[in-house]
């Protein structure tokens, strides 16, 4: 049996001024042992990228981006690119965010696009798919999670898949403060192993992380991580404070 090593991420999304971001970050690390059982990344807002990155540097804790452009260079004004990202001390890059979808017109061909430029650079990508409160309550959860993911994950072979890790986050539950109940979540994460096992073969979907996205929070998160394919969490507000974001890190305790 593959040995997951659990991975809680913290998604700022767009807090933080420059300041404050190295601010939270040494708070964080300050609640840190250094012997967590779960990995930790943080992804704060780009303009606070380097200086994070001082910070963490020689920390257990990962650094990672909130997207990227599929081109390493070139007239995209607005733009960061995964060489960029690299040379900034990022580690991880989530891709396909469902407020990237919602907001910014993401699609699962562009997502596609932005997970072989992460891979190509090096990088380890953070895949977000999740359904929408309308999808879910007309019985699509599947067919919508399958069709991000086929198209999502199209023409990567097993090996370039290999390193990234997935991220279910049910559109319904992203800062609504409503999340899945556990055995909703566990199916989902299971359909998902599933899919991987016939896309990549059973070892790759196997030792593939997976995590779950949806108003993560203390109180939530023991029982969420006890389930065998939740291998973790994508936090959104409950990261941006150090204290309660060291708990949901420490929820074995």
């Amino acid at each position: 049996m593959t040995t997951r090593r659990p991975m809680i991420a913290g998604n700022w999304k767009m807090h933080k001024t420059c300041p404050e971001a190295e601010d939270t970050a040494r708070a964080l690390v300050g609640q840190l042992t250094g012997k967590e059982e779960a990995e930790v990344m943080i992804a704060p807002p780009a303009t606070a990228l380097v200086p994070v990155s001082r910070i963490i540097g020689d920390t257990p804790v990962q650094l990672g981006a909130q997207n990227l452009f599929w081109e390493n260079q070139g007239a995209y004004t607005g733009e960061v690119s995964a060489p960029m990202l690299v040379s900034a001390g990022c580690r991880y890059v989530i891709i396909g965010h469902s407020e990237r979808r919602q907001y910014f017109g993401e699609t699962d061909e562009g997502v596609n696009k932005k997970i072989k430029a992460a891979v190509a650079a090096g990088l380890v990508p953070v895949i977000c798919i999740g359904e929408s409160e309308t999808e879910r309550d007309g019985g699509k959860t599947f067919s919508v999670l399958d069709k991000q993911m086929e198209k999502g994950l199209e023409g990567l072979s097993e090996d370039q898949f290999s390193q990234a890790v997935m991220a279910y986050e049910p559109v319904w539950a992203i800062g609504t403060g409503r999340s899945a109940t556990p055995e909703q979540a566990q199916e989902v994460h299971a359909h998902v192993r599933q899919f991987l096992e016939k896309r990549f073969g059973a070892q790759t979907a196997g030792a593939a992380r997976i995590l779950y996205g949806g108003s993560v929070k203390p109180a939530n998160t023991a029982e969420l991580m006890a389930l065998p394919d939740i291998d973790g969490a994508l936090v959104g507000g409950a990261s941006l404070k150090p204290d309660t974001f060291a708990e949901i890190i420490h929820y074995k305790r």
